[in-house]
């Protein structure tokens, strides 16, 4: 029975460290502001535009130079 004890008080205390673990890291995110959280994605959103997109298959295939387009182009 003591066994059957010292396992529930450890359950209970292992929920009780895990909550004040979530709880710490809650406040940092709960400390911006709006205008802060909404300028941070609007620089997230800016910089990933600057990101090129990828080439299309077409676009590879197209260049007179190509080996595969030349290889298609024998066939």
């Amino acid at each position: 029975m003591r066994v059957s004890k010292l396992l529930g008080l450890a359950g209970l205390a292992g929920v009780a460290a895990t909550g004040v673990v979530l709880a710490r890291g809650e406040r940092p995110r709960r400390a911006h502001t709006p205008e802060e959280i909404r300028t941070r994605l609007r620089e997230r959103h800016a910089a990933l535009a600057d990101v090129p997109q990828p080439v299309t298959t077409a676009e590879l295939v197209s260049g007179r130079g190509h080996r595969l387009a030349r290889a298609l182009r024998r066939r």
